[in-house]
């Protein structure tokens, strides 16, 4: 459904993406990890329209988007869920919940929409005349993760869901967002939490200074002494026996 190569862009005269590639298939979960300042999120902005790369090509379903605006991106069907979760803080979540219904493809039905991501997120159902700045972190990544939802979107794009939450709340979320590739959806997760998204992922990427360095299945990745060394805090024994 996705495909990214060679990816090249720069912030100015910094060279923040130099060679990224990877795939994104319908139904499938992947995720994309590696160290703060790596390019994760630039790969993001980019295939989103928030950034124009320098080089390299962005494929959706066949067609290139490098160069279309953010918002004919979305109207695809690709939707980012932003690190920082990127909501209206004064306004209520049913209103940001209707915001994030607003420019849907045609077709498909908006109200058994909002019933579908009321029941991935219960809690949101009691919340919805409240402001969203009166949410907590994991309330408020719920919202945010919801309101992309009600664009329908065929490509999920979500970056750093777990920061700031409790292991317990990441692993719920992890848990929907399995659920929701397993519909359907693809899903393209950046993710700080190596360890859990590489445990859910049916492929993973990792990025080091601008550059996709290796890739394979999550659990090849989670196996791997590179990545267990340098993202998951020693050997991969370790991590096996820390992940138990």
């Amino acid at each position: 459904m996705l495909t990214v190569e060679h990816l090249r862009i720069r912030y100015g005269r910094m060279l923040a993406v130099s060679d990224v590639s990877l795939t994104v298939p319908a139904g499938k979960l992947v995720a994309v990890v590696g160290a703060n300042g790596a390019g994760k999120s630039t790969t993001l902005r980019a295939i989103s329209g928030l950034l124009r790369p320098e080089a390299g090509s962005i494929r959706f379903d066949g067609a290139s988007i490098v160069g279309a605006s953010a918002h004919r991106v979305a109207r695809m069907g690709i939707a980012h869920v932003p690190e920082g979760r990127g909501l209206l803080p004064s306004l209520t979540v049913e209103e940001n919940l209707r915001l994030g219904a607003m420019g849907r493809p045609s077709g498909g039905d908006a109200a058994s929409d909002r019933e579908m991501v009321l029941g991935y997120f219960p809690t949101l159902r009691s919340r919805l005349g409240q402001p969203a700045s009166v949410l907590s972190g994991g309330e408020q990544q719920m919202l945010s993760i919801a309101r992309a939802l009600l664009k329908a979107p065929r490509l999920l794009m979500i970056d750093e869901m777990s920061l700031g939450l409790a292991p317990k709340l990441a692993q719920q979320l992890m848990e929907v967002v399995v659920e929701l590739a397993r519909s359907g959806i693809a899903v393209l997760c950046v993710e700080q939490n190596t360890r859990l998204v590489l445990r859910h992922a049916d492929h993973g990427y990792v990025i080091e200074t601008g550059r996709t360095v290796l890739e394979g299945s999550g659990a090849e990745l989670l196996a791997s002494d590179g990545v267990a060394n340098a993202y998951l805090g020693g050997s991969r024994a370790a991590a096996t026996k820390q992940g138990e």
